[in-house]
Formats: structure tokens, sequence, C-alpha cells
């Protein structure tokens, strides 16, 4: 196989004459059979390797080579975010396509940003994981059609409003105090709620806001007059 520059695989493009090789992963054994069961019904995949939790995730990568990792976020061993990240940091150009239990949009968002290619919700179709794989496979990009909207909806403002104008009573308040340099478990204590919670608002605020960090968020109240 070839090798990149650092020593790790290099996952080479496509090919058309043989089939997609797909690495599942579930820590639940009914739902990889499932998974497994439903690829197998395209003549054009295979799957390689199965695996229950992260460490055996990255055990099987480096011997059954596969063309796209389908990731569940909520296995033992490392959380989703720090999954995606390692994936990123040891296999740049593996594609990884999440199938998640989480509907809400802003799963979906962080995983696309941390650098996934997909992100399906574990009730879709069997035809909606198929063609899936086969987008992701190839480099392009699939998201759940019943998220699509919704998340376009979260990021882009409507005609004549800033991105701020979208927040909700609750979003306009946390970020203001993030902006005013208020860390996380202040605004949580202040506003009572939990540490969780303010986190979840400000990785919100940022997609919505095109933030990339708090630095980001301070240049924007800036400019917008939002902060003293």
């Amino acid at each position: 196989m070839e090798k990149q520059a650092h020593g790790q695989p290099a996952y080479p493009t496509l090919l058309s004459d043989r089939a997609i090789r797909v690495l599942i992963t579930d820590e639940q054994t009914l739902i990889r059979t499932c998974l497994h069961q439903i690829v197998n019904l395209s003549p054009n995949l295979v799957v390689v390797g199965e695996a229950a939790n992260a460490d055996d995730a990255f055990r099987l990568i480096a011997t059954c080579n596969p063309d796209v990792a389908l990731l569940d976020l909520s296995m033992p061993g490392m959380n989703g975010m720090e999954m995606i990240g390692r994936f990123r940091a040891e296999y740049p150009r593996l594609p990884l396509l999440v199938h998640s239990q989480h509907q809400e949009q802003q799963y979906a968002l962080r995983a696309l940003n941390a650098g996934t290619l997909g992100y399906l919700t574990k009730d879709c179709a069997p035809s909606q994981l198929l063609e899936a794989i086969q987008r992701v496979a190839k480099g392009g990009r699939y998201v759940a059609p019943s998220l699509a909207a919704a998340m376009a909806t979260a990021i882009l403002p409507r005609k004549g409003e800033t991105p701020h104008d979208g927040l909700s009573k609750r979003e306009f308040q946390v970020f203001r105090m993030l902006a005013s340099g208020t860390s996380i478990n202040r605004i949580a204590a202040a506003l009572s709620l939990s540490a969780n919670t303010i986190s979840t608002h400000k990785h919100r605020l940022m997609l919505k806001l095109g933030a990339a960090n708090n630095a980001g968020l301070v240049r924007y109240a800036v400019k917008h007059r939002l902060v003293a």
C-alpha cells in the first residue's frame, strides 16, 4: 500500500474495477450486523472489518485498508470528536461517514467541521446509507436530508439580517458574556445552567457567526459594537 511521507497509509483514489471497502464501527452487535447486511445489498461495496470500540477501530485500520470508515460517535474508549480528530491526524485521506443516534443539527455541524465527509442518523433508509457510502468514498459529501434544510437555516441569515439577528435571546446573552471574557463556568453559574450547556451554546454561536474560536467571537462583537 502506498505510504505518505510521515509513514501512514495513503488511501488511493478508488478504482472503478473493485469494490469499495467499508469499515463498520458501532458498540452494539445488532446494529453492526444490520449495517453489514445493508452494505452487502450493494454489489460494489464490501465490509472489511467491524469494531465495537475506538481501540479496535484503529487496530483494524492498519490491516483491513478501508476506503470508507463508517463511524458511530458513541463508542466506548473515546468521545466522538476525539475519535474524528485522531482519524484525521493518523489517516488524513480516509473518508469518514458518521452514523449517529443524535438527530440535532449541531452534532452534524460539529462532525463535518471536524473533518468528516458525511453525517447520517441511525433511522436513515438503507438506500441513503448506500448512497452516502459511495459518495464519500469518491470524495463527495453527504448529509441526511432530514438535517440538511435545518442546517442551512441555522447557518444562513435571512435577507437583510446580520448573523447575530438570528440568535435566540439565550444565545445572544451567552454570546455577549463570552465576548466580554467571561469563562464558561462563570456563565453557567450566572445563568444557572450546566457548563456542558454553555459549551453547546458556544459551539452553535461559533457556527452561526463564522467564528473559529473565542477570539473570533470577540472580533465579531467588537465589529458590530455588541460589547463595550
